[in-house]
């Protein structure tokens, strides 16, 4: 997107008024998203983003500016704009002028089929034929909504260390929710695979099962009674159910808020803050993940960063800038939803490793509980850790066995105190995809769990 000369230029103007790190981000992204209601296409939109951001340091605080002017004369303008806001003096070798080096990294995201080698009129056919398959699943089914998306992201980042990474992100992901009604009530079901890769997403998704699962989950809640409400063992299944785990926990261990003493998990490092049988990981290099990245947003290579280890806290993830409020390096967390945002810590794939037992013992030894087979959205206290989320699927557990159905429950707690009181963790361990809101907007992650169950945990409901 720009050659070595203008990112040096940019850099040196960057730093002309003080500082000791200056870096630049590139990004052209196309995004393309078509959304079908009741089998008919509602809209097919496409979109670019195009630009700069250029970020410079003086000591623990930062200045950003953002430009979609890439040209030479652009960026170096846009440059001297945020060196204005720096006021500490120049400091020596704060500038790339010996060159920039290539960052090195293993392609994770392997390509197949680029999402603009299938037409728009194929990507049509397979919404169709996902909503065709909920109608015909069962009367009560009253509405459908699909949607295909894809986007590729190419980004460039340099900085005046001297680096220089650039990465390609080719995301796509299928969506399919029906609606079931009786005239007086509606529930729904959803289902939304994704990952870090092109058409070939659909070779390993199969678009009739997964909208049969939806339309089976709405007709299931419609006839449902409600959730007793009340304190119980919770039974969390896997995949989505790790929606839980980073709302409620995995915010509380990026930088953005362990720098700042908001965290309830800040100066815990080797301490025991869950139970013995959690170990919790985020992994930005798992193959094809939704939120796998060669290298993050400040060109740092992403690795495998071990979060809790049977109970015990061991690390955080970081940026380069919080990393410098905190005294520890990057863990290749740094990201961010565009040009337009400055990058902060952020999670990538997270997920609870799984454990020893089986799907079927976590059940057979819970004499009486909620079983929440699909998490739904939900809200959390980031400083405190406190969440309330809904059960978009969920059952009674009675004497070991999964028996009625009921809707309308909630999960309600704090983070520190579930992890505490998980004491079964299943060999089933699932992901599944979302989009993540945080300070450098909205990321692509992957969130995930084996079968896990919750003591004494908190369920509301409609009955008691």
């Amino acid at each position: 997107m720009i050659n070595d000369k203008t990112a040096e230029l940019a850099i040196e103007a960057a730093l002309s008024k003080g500082g000791d790190f200056a870096e630049i981000f590139c990004e052209n992204t196309v995004r393309n998203n078509i959304s079908m209601v009741n089998g008919s296409v509602d809209s097919a939109l496409s979109g670019v983003d195009h630009g700069a951001g250029i970020r410079v340091f003086d000591g623990e605080n930062a200045v950003y500016v953002y430009t979609n002017d890439m040209s030479e004369e652009g960026l170096v303008k846009a440059a001297r704009e945020a060196a204005c806001g720096v006021r500490g003096k120049r400091k020596e070798k704060a500038s790339a002028s010996e060159g920039f080096k290539d960052a090195a990294y293993s392609n994770v995201n392997p390509i197949k089929f680029m999402p603009s080698e299938k037409s728009n009129r194929e990507k049509r056919d397979l919404l169709k034929e996902a909503s065709d398959t909920a109608f015909a699943f069962d009367g009560l089914i009253t509405q459908t909504r699909c949607s295909y998306l894809d986007s590729v992201q190419d980004v460039e980042i340099f900085n005046s260390e001297g680096l220089k990474a650039a990465d390609r992100r080719v995301r796509t992901r299928f969506i399919t929710e029906a609606v079931a009604g009786d005239g007086r009530e509606k529930q729904s079901g959803r289902m939304s695979p994704g990952g870090s890769e092109g058409f070939e997403l659909f070779e390993r998704i199969d678009i009739r099962e997964l909208s049969r699962q939806a339309a089976e989950t709405a007709v299931t809640m419609l006839k449902a009674a409600p959730c007793p409400a009340g304190k119980m063992t919770v039974v969390i299944d896997n995949g989505f159910g790790g929606v839980i785990f980073h709302e409620a926990c995995g915010h509380a261990l990026e930088a953005t808020s362990v720098a700042k003493g908001a965290s309830v998990f800040a100066g815990k490092l080797g301490e025991k803050i869950a139970s013995d049988v959690v170990t919790a990981i985020d992994d930005g290099t798992i193959k094809n993940g939704w939120g796998s990245l060669n290298v993050d947003d400040e060109g740092e290579r992403c690795r495998k960063n071990l979060l809790i280890e049977n109970g015990i806290l061991k690390g955080y993830l970081v940026d380069k800038l919080n990393g410098r409020r905190m005294g520890m390096a990057s863990t290749g967390s740094g990201r961010r939803q565009s040009y337009m945002f400055a990058p902060t810590s952020r999670m990538t794939n997270t997920y609870i490793a799984a454990g020893k037992s089986t799907p079927e013992e976590i059940i057979a030894n819970t004499e009486f509980g909620l079983y929440a087979r699909q998490m739904g959205g939900g809200s959390v206290e980031p400083a405190t850790g406190m969440f309330n989320f809904a059960v978009l699927e969920g059952y009674i557990i009675r004497n070991g066995k999964i028996c009625e159905p009921v809707r309308g429950a909630t999960l309600i707690g704090k983070g520190s105190q579930v992890l505490l009181n998980i004491d079964m963790v299943g060999n089933n361990l699932e992901r599944a995809q979302g989009m993540c809101g945080s300070l450098s907007g909205s990321v692509h992650v992957d969130v995930g769990q084996p079968m896990i169950r919750v003591r004494d945990m908190t369920v509301g409901g409609r009955s008691v």
